[in-house]
């Protein structure tokens, strides 16, 4: 029923393609009291790591510098198509310059292409945006599917 894969064997499916779709990602840091902090974002996978934009509104960022050890869960709970698939991540997370043709890559696999549709917050960075990195060290994947039939 359960596959579990990491990093030296193979996935119970296409890890990348997975994690193409736009799908929320779960991060998890250590908080200011030594608590997990967890926090949604959406992603975009590229080039071996998970990309999103932070900026010093958020909390995550501060966490990160501190420590930059994270966890992501990446999952789907289809329940139409019995589709039960998990991507857990375990690396390193570090702020990196902003890049404004990334960023919108991203926004577009949520959004959609035609920008002047989007939320005027998503139209425009803030002067202190940044991108946040992670880099998994260890990917576990599971596929809990129901079986055709």
């Amino acid at each position: 029923m359960s596959a579990s894969s990491d990093d030296r064997d193979p996935h119970p499916f296409d890890v990348d393609a997975f994690l193409e779709r736009p799908l929320v990602a779960r991060v998890a840091t250590l908080g200011p009291s030594g608590a997990p902090a967890v926090r949604p974002v959406w992603y975009l996978w590229e080039r071996g790591a998970l990309w999103w934009i932070t900026g010093a509104y958020a909390a995550m960022g501060r966490q990160l510098e501190r420590d930059p050890r994270a966890s992501v869960a990446v999952d789907t709970c289809d329940l139409e198509r019995m589709e039960f698939l998990q991507v857990v991540m375990y690396g390193m997370a570090e702020t990196a310059p902003f890049d404004p043709a990334l960023a919108r890559r991203k926004l577009r696999r949520y959004l959609g292409g035609d920008e002047s549709a989007w939320h005027p917050d998503f139209r425009r960075f803030a002067d202190d945006a940044r991108l946040v990195r992670f880099t998994p060290e260890r990917t576990v994947a599971r596929d809990l599917s129901k079986p055709a039939g």
